[in-house]
């Protein structure tokens, strides 16, 4: 199954999604920079809110601008899902349905993981042992890891894997890991794969599901859209719904899916 599939499956499904209205949009520019870390993280996204539950996507600069939230409040998630407005919108309302019919707090296969309070260091390789420990790494693994998070790098290392790591819009990874831009020439290489959910919206995601290889999605982008998979490609799920934990230096909860010990 397909993402969209999956959106076909919902527009012709119950709830339905003209049901659920959206009571809010943002687009969020957010920046960070850990100690020590000589890169600076340039994040964009698109949020959707219905009732408790926020759809999210995340997109590459320039793909979409702030006026887009004027025309997306008001309008039902069934309006949003078959309309012409760009990916990663789409890709929020679906998240925002699929969060809203089962909220990772209350689904029965989540195992929930809290995040220690602390400066965003800390939180950031809390979230990223966490993710890692997905899966099964023993010495020599070759993991191919699609969006680069160096504290997730230090956690497949530290485990004693290979990181494979691939990002459109880094060079090297902190500890100087040649980062490459070809998504399958890593796959190809690789024993396991780690994606973020930011695949859901610049179209790659469809390709993992059939690599064939054990893949672990790490989402904040999509977290309910990933889940949809979970057997159907997708092997493990770190799912972090909004708000993220970069946006808060409080404990928080991230979910974790498995299909597989």
């Amino acid at each position: 199954m397909i993402v969209a599939e999956l959106t076909a499956s919902v527009l012709s499904g119950f709830p339905s999604p003209a049901d659920f209205d959206v009571t809010s949009a943002f687009w969020l520019h957010h920046t960070t920079r850990l100690p020590g870390a000589d890169v600076t993280y340039r994040n964009y996204y698109v949020l959707v809110r219905v009732g408790e539950a926020f759809g999210a996507c995340s997109f590459e600069a320039g793909e979409l601008d702030p006026s887009c939230c004027a025309d997306t409040s008001g309008r039902n998630l069934k309006d949003l899902l078959t309309s012409n407005l760009p990916l990663p919108i789409r890709i929020a309302a679906l998240d925002a349905y699929l969060a809203a019919v089962e909220p990772h707090h209350s689904s029965p296969d989540a195992e929930e993981v809290v995040l220690p309070a602390g400066p965003p260091d800390v939180r950031a390789r809390a979230r990223d042992e966490a993710v890692a420990g997905l899966i099964n790494v023993a010495n020599g693994t070759k993991v191919a890891l699609i969006g680069v998070v160096n504290p997730l790098v230090d956690a497949i290392t530290a485990r004693g894997g290979v990181c494979l790591p691939c990002d459109f819009n880094l060079e090297r990874t902190a500890s100087g890991i040649p980062v490459r831009k070809d998504l399958l020439e890593v796959v190809a290489e690789a024993d396991a794969v780690v994606a973020t959910g930011m695949t859901l919206s610049n179209g790659s995601f469809d390709t993992l599901l059939e690599c064939g290889k054990p893949l672990a999605i790490y989402a904040q982008t999509g977290s309910a859209v990933a889940r949809a998979f979970l057997g159907a490609g997708v092997t493990a799920l770190s799912a972090e719904p909004f708000p993220f934990s970069q946006f808060s230096s409080r404990p928080s909860s991230l979910y974790r899916y498995r299909t597989e010990t």
